[in-house]
């Protein structure tokens, strides 16, 4: 299994951002994959938003309506468009695999598999 995140930087508040994430090694239609954050001295954070009104414990309140994942099939990449930057929204961003349905379930599960992860950095 491999994930491969890009698409990080800096950007002023305000601004946009789409991270891809490359994924190779497994069946892209049953793994599920999301994002995740970590910026320094937090939790790790799930922000694997599928709606703009996702309500699933894998779509943080903070990013909910401002950040949506996308997937292109034929290319095995899946994206995270983020919109509405805030200076909080500054951390490492990484994509992550399971073979688990876990989107299906009400509450948080460990993904078996990570990418390095992507820094994006907002300025205010």
């Amino acid at each position: 299994v491999q994930l491969v995140e890009s698409g990080g930087g800096l950007v002023q508040a305000g601004g946009s951002l789409r991270l891809s994430c490359a994924a190779s090694g497994f069946s892209f239609e049953t793994y599920t994959i999301g994002w995740f954050r970590q910026a320094p001295g937090k939790e790790r954070e799930a922000v694997s938003c599928q709606t703009p009104s996702d309500e699933s414990p894998y779509c943080a309140v903070s990013v909910k309506g401002r950040f949506t994942m996308s997937s292109d099939r034929a290319k095995n990449t899946v994206y995270l468009q983020m919109n509405s930057l805030r200076a909080e929204d500054t951390a490492i961003y990484y994509c992550a695999a399971d073979p688990l349905p876990l989107f299906l379930s009400s509450q948080l599960h460990e993904f078996d598999y990570w990418g390095q992860g992507t820094q994006v950095t907002v300025s205010s």
